[in-house]
């Protein structure tokens, strides 16, 4: 009597195993569920990439969504908190810019994490982030800003 390892290749699934007959799965490996077909849309297809990358891009986009609430914060600090630093036209221009850099970078975050995902389900390389140098350019403008106040009040 052979044991089910040294038995023919694609041979029966072992019972309460969801491994198709037929395939090279290991016995008593699962097969995943099929997604759904509003999810398969969205990601467009491709093969489901290892749970770790999947859940690493998840926490990336959960790092910008962070970063963007941030700025959310800071913009509304900046308006509620410094009457007496700044002067009305440059505190809401401070404030306005931080809050814009929020919404971006909140949208911009959630198109990144789909074109990832997307890219690691077809195997292809993965996209360039447009995130990092509009990030860096709204933040070293309102940097200036602040040096420019600043030095304009010494």
């Amino acid at each position: 009597m052979t044991s089910s390892s040294d038995g023919p290749p694609g041979g029966d699934a072992p019972p309460g195993s969801n491994a198709r007959p037929g395939s090279d799965a290991p016995p008593g490996a699962t097969t995943p569920p099929a997604r759904s077909p509003r999810s398969a849309r969205i990601l467009g297809g491709g093969t489901e990439p290892d749970p770790r990358f999947t859940l690493a891009n998840e926490r990336t986009f959960l790092a910008w969504i962070r970063t963007a609430l941030a700025l959310l914060a800071g913009g509304v600090a900046l308006e509620a908190f410094t009457a007496d630093t700044f002067a009305e036209p440059v505190r809401s221009g401070l404030a306005v810019v931080l809050l814009l850099l929020s919404l971006m970078l909140a949208v911009a975050a959630g198109i990144r994490w789909l074109a990832v995902e997307r890219a690691m389900r077809r195997q292809a390389p993965l996209p360039l982030s447009l995130l990092v140098p509009v990030l860096a350019g709204g933040a070293a403008l309102v940097a200036a800003a602040f040096l420019a106040v600043a030095l304009g009040g010494a």
